[in-house]
């Protein structure tokens, strides 16, 4: 249900202009603050791995060239 907009009073329209800045803030704020640490964890997370894959491959480098001789 649609509310009549025309009905409300220019500051009512202000307060509730300026709650909803207040709610978008906080909820931006608080997203960023979690999206930070989320962020520097997948970062570490895909060094650890690439550091991972490059010790696998020498280790296949190493046991195919013991299984060629």
């Amino acid at each position: 249900m649609l509310y009549n907009w025309d009905v409300l009073t220019e500051e009512d329209k202000q307060w509730i202009s300026d709650r909803l800045e207040k709610v978008e803030t906080t909820l931006l704020s608080e997203f960023h603050k979690w999206a930070s640490p989320v962020e520097l964890r997948q970062r570490s997370h895909a060094a650890a791995i690439r550091a991972l894959d490059t010790e696998v491959e020498a280790l296949s480098d190493r046991l195919k060239n013991i299984e060629g001789r």
